[in-house]
């Protein structure tokens, strides 16, 4: 085989070789650590007014410090959940009921 063929055989053969090493897939994607999820402090249970607005009261804590409910709505949700406490604690448990059901429903909440 003359020298100027064998050359090209050689570079044409190098050449495929080296190519083979590149990767025509994508370079990796950096990830991102997920963000720890919220600790949620386990709901009060029981039946009542009194259960019924501290679990209202926990969640819509949770809500505020997770960032799904801004602040200052938060507080006046409080506010009116304050209210249904009161009248639970004066053993007024329908009307207790009423303002939380009002309050849930005012806020969005079920």
């Amino acid at each position: 085989m003359p020298a100027p063929l064998f050359r090209a055989v050689l570079i044409a053969a190098l050449g495929c070789t080296l190519s083979a090493c590149q990767s025509s897939a994508p370079p990796p994607v950096a990830t991102v650590p997920a963000a720890p999820a919220a600790a949620v402090a386990p709901l009060p249970t029981g039946t009542g007014c009194g259960p019924s607005v501290a679990r209202t009261q926990a969640i819509v804590a949770t809500d505020v410090k997770a960032g799904d409910l801004s602040a200052p709505v938060g507080a006046r949700f409080g506010a009116d959940l304050s209210k249904a406490e009161a009248a639970c604690a004066a053993g007024r448990e329908g009307e207790a009921l009423n303002l939380l059901a009002a309050a849930k429903a005012r806020y969005g909440y079920r």
